[in-house]
């Protein structure tokens, strides 16, 4: 092989796994709900007040029934029109990491459900999780978790979504 094509090859490679995972969506958690991160709205996380570390944040809006979008296959609720026309202008910047599935199970190479009412924002991403004492591992080392979770990412993203319910949790959402 011509030297040139294979650093140029290395070259776009770096590039492609540069780029958010998020802009490369896979097949996204829904549970019995039948809606992306179990009815709740995910923009309006982004208006929330996030607590520090080792504090639990508050808890998830739940959507509403007839405020709704398709994105990644599934619908998504959103709790006013507002939230719901943000997320279409720009579904990457508010949908949850990894597709709804839990950001430390994804650290340990896990495609596992997550709850939505253990998340945090960091960067502008939002990450859920699916146990509180996997939020306590998960903050431990956030970044050090983002990284590994980005770094297992591309092998499992194609991989079907979890089926498995999120234990400790049941949504009631989207409210009618």
């Amino acid at each position: 092989m011509n030297p040139r094509k294979n650093l140029r090859a290395i070259y776009l490679s770096a590039i492609i796994s540069a780029l958010p995972f998020s802009a490369i969506a896979g097949e996204q958690y829904i549970d019995k709900t039948g809606f992306a991160i179990s009815g709740y709205d995910t923009v309006a996380y982004f208006d929330l007040n996030q607590n520090n570390v080792g504090t639990a944040q508050p808890t998830g809006i739940p959507g509403k029934s007839d405020i709704t979008a398709e994105y990644n296959g599934v619908n998504w609720a959103f709790s006013t029109t507002g939230n719901r026309d943000r997320f279409l202008a720009d579904p990457t910047k508010y949908a949850p990491l990894y597709d709804g599935h839990c950001a430390y199970g994804m650290s340990l190479g896990g495609k596992v459900p997550a709850n939505p009412n253990l998340w945090r924002i960091v960067d502008n991403q939002l990450y859920l999780n699916i146990t509180k004492t996997v939020v306590g591992l998960w903050e431990k080392d956030v970044p050090g978790n983002i990284v590994k979770a980005e770094a297992n990412w591309p092998t499992r993203e194609s991989k079907p979504a979890s089926t498995n319910k999120i234990p400790e949790f049941s949504s009631t959402a989207p409210e009618q």
